[in-house]
């Protein structure tokens, strides 16, 4: 006999869980599945983001990170050392620990919240009178029955063509998080988030670190400000990026990888690395899904196909997260998670894709919310903009890191902010406020007049929008 539930949730991670959570909050009775799992074969639940994705990479950054700051910055304090070394092998074990809390921290959440967790893959048997039978299969095998089902199967790394992943030397971000001693010469395919963030892993801690990406210029989706300030900041650390690549051969063997390729000039170039990351992107995972069997669409590029709440073309059927249009972000299929579970309940869930923040955890950091410059000029519409640099905030001064400015555009008829971009010191935590801000349809005149306690970074925030008008309260 099937188990029934008013909702089962198919994948476990950041929107997964969440809609789980959720809609049990509801008042619904729910199952969640998923399949990842820990070294010992137990449940690992939490999906890319946590399993190989955002929690291990800033627990990696964060090592990192004290190890340049020791080696570079400590002196500048007054805190002398002398013969300082990194133990890879810990560093990966804090990195995996971090991992099992998070995972655990899920499991007792669905416990808490009477969820029953299957440990396998989920996958549509057909339709079914109450709903639509779903066959798990795995470490656990049943047989269940939703009346709802939110499919939050997530996204897979992609694969350059020719250069299949072998997690040893040609690696995909799982193994860009595992690599068990620093490697001389690392190679990094894509200049996003995944590949700068890895790439500035690994260079803290020793390895000669290329960059190619394809792209023309360097991070295009950020305001250009910010990318030309960050590409000067990363080669001034000794990031060696190389934008408008095009890869012609590749070669991977047991003691690296070569590759050829021309440059943004069209001139041939060769290089040979201990290990390649290859971070160009993900796709759609929907493998072993089994969605023709109850004829769930999906679209040309392979995501479920949806509507603006998150509807398939079945009823009664979700998709959210990275399975569906939009940013592959872990916070943008949380928001998905609960306004479908509010949606199923009768509610009516909210998701606002314009303030969705994006964040890359490097140094410094990078952070935006809304619109760039150059997305405005191409619609055409006028603005104004002000910008506050890090070198001029107290705080900044004192914590010994000034690099970078805080930025404001806003509206030129209305003040109503459109965007805000931040590189430098806790731009991952101050673009909070500019999202709370444009959340509301708010002003520049707004940020400038709240009071920020002082000495902050967050001042920075309020002279960019200051500036906007241009007035300064520090110069």
């Amino acid at each position: 006999m099937s188990k029934q539930f008013d909702v089962i949730v198919i994948g476990a991670g950041p929107g997964g869980y969440i809609a789980a959570i959720r809609a049990a909050q509801l008042g619904m009775s729910v199952a969640c599945i998923d399949a990842w799992q820990n070294e010992k074969g137990g449940p690992a639940p939490g999906g890319t983001c946590t399993n190989v994705g955002c929690i291990p990479s800033k627990a990696l950054l964060q090592s990192s990170e004290h190890f340049e700051q020791l080696n570079h910055h400590f002196a500048d304090h007054g805190i002398e050392t002398k013969g300082a070394s990194v133990n890879v092998e810990k560093m990966i074990g804090r990195k995996n620990n971090v991992v099992k809390q998070n995972n655990d921290g899920i499991l007792y959440l669905f416990k808490k919240n009477k969820i029953s967790f299957f440990h396998g893959k989920g996958e549509f048997a057909g339709k079914a009178d109450g709903g639509y039978a779903i066959k798990v299969t795995g470490p656990t095998s049943e047989d269940l029955v939703g009346k709802h089902i939110v499919v939050a199967t997530g996204s897979a790394p992609r694969a350059l063509p020719g250069l299949p992943f072998d997690e040893k030397t040609v690696l995909s971000n799982d193994g860009a998080l595992a690599i068990g001693a620093t490697p001389k010469k690392l190679g990094v395919i894509g200049a996003g988030v995944i590949g700068l963030e890895m790439g500035s892993v690994w260079r803290r801690l020793g390895a000669e670190v290329t960059v190619l990406e394809a792209l023309p210029e360097f991070l295009m989706a950020a305001d250009q400000q910010v990318a030309k300030e960050a590409l000067k900041v990363f080669t001034k650390q000794g990031l060696n990026i190389q934008t408008g690549v095009k890869i012609t051969e590749t070669k991977a063997g047991a003691k690296g990888v070569n590759l050829t390729y021309t440059d943004a000039k069209g001139v041939e170039q060769k290089l040979a690395v201990d290990k390649l990351i290859v971070s160009i992107g993900r796709v759609p995972y929907t493998d072993g899904l089994k969605a023709d069997t109850v004829g769930l669409n999906l679209d040309e590029r392979g995501f479920v196909a949806v509507d603006d709440e998150c509807k398939t073309n079945l009823p009664n059927v979700w998709a959210i997260g990275d399975v569906v249009r939009g940013p592959m972000l872990a916070h943008k299929a949380e928001e998905e998670g609960v306004a479908v579970a509010e949606r199923i309940a009768g509610q009516h869930g909210h998701v606002n894709f314009a303030t969705v923040p994006w964040v890359i955890y490097t140094s410094p950091e990078i952070a935006w919310v809304g619109k760039t410059e150059q997305q405005l000029k191409a619609e055409g519409r006028e603005y104004k903009a002000g910008s506050f640099p890090f070198l001029a905030n107290g705080r900044a001064r004192a914590l010994g890191d000034t690099t970078g400015f805080a930025k404001v555009i806003a509206d030129a008829k209305t003040d109503e902010v459109l965007g805000v971009h931040i590189i430098g010191p806790m731009a991952s935590e101050l673009i909070s406020e500019a999202v709370t801000i444009m959340e509301f349809r708010g002003a520049a005149e707004d940020i400038a007049r709240i009071c920020h306690a002082h000495p902050t970074l967050s001042e920075a925030v309020k002279e960019a929008a200051l500036a906007v008008d241009k007035r300064t309260l520090n110069f």
